[in-house]
């Protein structure tokens, strides 16, 4: 029987964290991950300020144990797109593979794809993803590689099956 893995859902949005603005992304990659086998264990709206996102992915990462945190929003080019700067900023080894794979997919959906500043990478035992903040966009990039996520997390925890036989 596989291992169910904890996850943490964060959404960037300045008018979300106001109650400004409903979290479709958040709430649908939440059902996405439930629906994979995954145990939701975090979730938060949270400003697009690049301390606030830091210390919250440290805290999910290091205090909350967290398999996997998967961000939402804040990923573009505008002033206020500040996740990847701020994912950067925690993890101790980029995954670069998996940002290249879903901009890659994206790309033929859109070709606004390459505006994507998405990072992932690893802190600890912690797998953190960047996805886009539309409701549509993150479900498509959450689709390329969700089936990739648990012999990554796996492989992260310290599993020594070979990458085939796990």
């Amino acid at each position: 029987m596989r291992e169910e893995y904890s996850c943490g859902i964060l959404t960037m949005s300045d008018k979300g964290s106001r109650g400004e603005r409903e979290d479709t992304s958040g709430k649908n990659l939440r059902e996405i991950m439930r629906a994979a086998g995954f145990k939701i264990d975090a979730y938060q709206i949270i400003p697009d300020n690049e301390k606030i996102i830091s210390a919250t992915l440290k805290d999910w990462a290091d205090s909350r144990g967290l398999d996997l945190i998967i961000t939402t929003g804040g990923t573009g080019v505008s002033p206020s797109d500040v996740t990847p700067e701020a994912t950067a900023e925690v993890i101790d080894r980029e995954l670069p593979g998996i940002a290249e794979a879903m901009r890659q997919a994206s790309f033929r959906i859109t070709p606004h794809a390459v505006l994507s500043r998405a990072r992932c990478g690893i802190r600890g035992n912690c797998l953190i993803i960047n996805l886009p903040g539309s409701k549509k966009a993150a479900q498509e990039n959450i689709a390329v590689v969700l089936s990739a996520l648990p012999h990554a997390i796996y492989k992260i925890k310290g599993g020594t099956a070979d990458c085939g036989h796990a």
